[in-house]
């Protein structure tokens, strides 16, 4: 069945179009031009400074929403009337709505705190005032975003912020309607963008095979018959001559151009063409009979990326049919980030016993060290196998860390004035990691979470193509011609959700619409977390005094012992960043100081390390299984209980998770083991705990008392103090 939209669908979105078309500019919502540059105006605080302009503003939105129901049709009948709520019955329900109500906020008190200092622990922070007030308002209208008809304004908003997203990314959005254009759209988080992005690059990698077979059988597209594609050897050949793997590698851009050519050079409707199309599709046969009619000699697809991925892609592998089995995992390197040397020597698997490679995955910001993959040589990499024959897509999970791009971009407007803000620096992101951020505009797709990085209310996930017309095959419509079009009919049809809310895209419209994603704005959140993460890195690794009963060990060694320097040149370092760091003020940090600084912790801002325990000679524990125990029982010592009254007395909150020999890899874990202290043989290769702190907060180091790190660090170590003395009584 051809996915058709309803006529009244075309022709509202037609309307739609034509009026925001003749609208003046000053009059039509924007993303264009500056926003604003006051960190202290765009959040609520960690206590509640701006309550004030906070209620003030969602009352002035409660108070528009009740004057447009009032105003629309004023004549119209009215329902409660003051008899009804003189009712004895009305006033129960009131009564009632009340009590619970109260009930739930009561509830409510023990939430996590996020917005507090002392959260250092998975990646969430407090929300932003402009997205909290942006979802809130529209969530009054409810609009659905599955299509135009249901939501005419926030649809409109949508379209703006992904244009957005994307030119944070670093998409160019052309003037004219002829070159190659980006687009994106909000989901409802990263896992389902992921899942739409890999659902578009199986239709695609299998694309060619369908259009092969429709030019054979299909008499509306005969004119189209002798249609010719680019090959690797560089000559133009028919696309009805080419065998089933050269179909399946031909290069992304020129597979989704075939139909388009269709249209322009063949004179042949993008209706007709989907049509035609339809009964050849994978999305139409599923994979058991397209592969016996099509590509029975054909060995299965695969999927490649780091073995840190989100456990979502596995998942989305079993859902279309590719199988989990078939994500081959990388393994990772010291930094634990993708090791490109293993990729290509898996690409080099596939090309020698022709096993089409569907896509391969990069992650810039995984979820438990914050670790960018080098993209950059992933693309390389693509070019050297593309002139073998071997195409594949590549996609960017940047679920958590696109945001991260703001750092790079420059505002395309003047700061008005230089703001007040307290001495926070805004960090930029290591030469490393700006490589791979230049290089996103060389993949095919990336996921953007608005609800990580972007600081905006759940749920706003979201997907960016490199390529609009990439989005087509996922909504069993041939790719078209772009007319200039601002709002899509049914912007539903182009991914996996049904109804969706149209207060995300409020909330990330006007969010971005105050704090733009450049260095103005989203940069200047994240770089003064970045600034902060570093700090609290420094704090962490120089916790441990030499005569403490712990150690503690960062996965994310300071340069000295990341460059194999001798002992003494080490703990040099770390009295270094004891004194010109730990006991400094923001504003009292040298350059060299801040120089070393800069190399110190994670790609961003996630932190990683683990603890060891020492007897009472001062010997290093050397049983990893008590190793883990020591780390776990850290853990429960500061993180949330079921009782909110319990955690009135928790000073610092942290997460934990584990290295896995199977995700991490021998050579990895040995390391990790060896630095901490344990003994490591064949047989004892086991999973390892350790701890993970997220440090998004931009003011922790320049409160109104100065720097909070001191007060956390505190905490952390005395608890560790009390464990260790602990373990030390049990293990003797």
């Amino acid at each position: 069945m051809v996915h058709a939209l309803r006529p009244r669908q075309l022709d509202y979105v037609r309307q739609m179009n034509e009026y925001l078309k003749n609208q003046r500019p000053e009059r039509l919502l924007n993303l264009r031009g500056a926003g604003t540059e006051s960190l202290g105006a765009w959040f609520l605080g960690p206590k509640a400074e701006n309550q004030d302009l906070f209620i003030d503003l969602i009352t002035e939105g409660i108070r528009a929403h009740c004057n447009d129901r009032i105003e629309f049709f004023k004549k119209d009948p009215k329902y409660v009337t003051d008899e009804i709520k003189n009712s004895q019955e009305y006033k129960q329900s009131v009564e009632k709505i009340a009590e619970e109500y109260h009930n739930l906020l009561d509830t409510l008190r023990g939430s996590v705190p996020f917005f507090s200092y002392r959260y250092q622990a998975h990646m969430n922070w407090d929300l932003t005032i402009p997205g909290m007030l942006g979802y809130f308002s529209a969530m009054l209208y409810n609009q659905n975003n599955v299509a135009a008809e249901a939501s005419p304004v926030t649809s409109h908003l949508e379209a703006l912020v992904g244009d957005d997203l994307c030119k944070m990314l670093g998409f160019k959005i052309p003037e004219d309607n002829n070159s190659i254009r980006p687009w994106g759209h909000i989901t409802c988080d990263g896992s389902v963008a992921n899942l739409e992005a890999m659902w578009a690059a199986r239709n695609l990698k299998y694309y060619p095979i369908s259009i092969k077979a429709a030019l054979e059988n299909e008499s509306g597209l005969a004119r189209a018959r002798d249609i010719d594609v680019p090959v690797p050897s560089g000559m133009r050949l028919p696309l009805i001559e080419l065998d089933s793997w050269t179909l399946m590698n031909l290069l992304v851009d020129d597979v989704l151009a075939i139909t388009q050519r269709m249209q322009e050079d063949y004179n042949i409707s993008s209706n007709a063409i989907t049509a035609a199309l339809d009964p050849y599709l994978i999305q139409s046969l599923g994979f058991e009979e397209f592969n016996r009619r099509y590509i029975s000699d054909i060995l299965q697809t695969t999927v490649m990326g780091p073995s840190t991925k989100h456990y979502c892609w596995r998942k989305n592998a079993a859902v279309l049919g590719i199988g989990k089995n078939n994500f081959i995992n990388i393994g990772v390197d010291s930094n634990s980030r993708m090791d490109v040397d293993l990729l290509d020597r898996e690409l080099s698997i596939c090309l020698e016993k022709h096993q089409s490679v569907l896509m391969v995955v990069a992650v810039l910001g995984s979820t438990e060290e914050s670790a960018v993959d080098p993209l950059a040589k992933v693309v390389i990499l693509r070019e050297k196998y593309r002139k073998m024959g071997l195409e594949f897509a590549i996609h960017v999970d940047a679920a958590w860390g696109g945001y991260f791009a703001s750092l790079l971009r420059d505002p395309d407007h003047e700061a008005a004035v230089a703001i007040a803000d307290k001495f926070t620096p805004d960090l930029m992101l290591s030469e490393y990691v700006i490589e791979q951020y230049k290089a996103i505009v060389k993949a095919d797709s990336v996921t953007i979470d608005p609800h990580k990085a972007g600081y905006i209310p759940y749920p706003a996930g979201g997907l960016c193509y490199r390529n609009k017309s990439m989005r087509n095959l996922v909504a069993f419509l041939a790719p078209e011609v772009y007319h200039g079009e601002k709002v899509d009919a049914a912007m539903g049809v182009f991914g996996i959700e049904g109804s969706k809310p149209g207060a995300s895209a409020a909330a990330v419209y006007l969010s971005h619409r105050i704090i733009r994603p450049d260095k103005s704005g989203y940069g200047k959140i994240l770089g003064k977390a970045l600034f902060n993460s570093k700090r609290f890195y420094s704090a962490i690794v120089t916790m441990a005094k030499s005569d403490d009963p712990f150690v503690v060990v960062p996965v994310q060694q300071i340069p000295a012992e990341k460059e194999g320097k001798s002992k003494e040149e080490i703990d040099a370092q770390l009295d270094f960043i004891r004194a010109e760091i730990i006991k400094k003020e923001n504003k009292d940090i040298k350059p060299e100081a801040m120089k070393l600084l800069k190399k110190l912790g994670s790609d961003q801002i996630i932190i990683t390390y683990a603890f060891n325990f020492k007897n009472k000679k001062g010997e290093l524990n050397s049983d990893p299984e008590r190793a883990n125990l020591f780390n776990q029982e850290i853990f429960l010592r500061l993180s949330l209980k079921p009782d909110p009254k319990e955690n009135k007395n928790i000073p610092l909150i942290i997460t934990t998770s584990q290295f896995e020999p199977e995700v991490y890899g021998e050579k990895f874990l040995r390391t990790f083991m060896k630095r901490l202290g344990v003994y490591v043989s064949d047989a004892n290769l086991i999973t390892m705990n350790f701890i993970s702190s997220t440090t998004m907060c931009p003011w922790l180091t320049d409160t109104e008392s100065g720097n909070f790190i001191p007060e956390l660090t505190k905490a952390f170590r005395d608890t560790i103090l009390k464990v260790a003395l602990e373990f030390q009584k049990k293990y003797n």
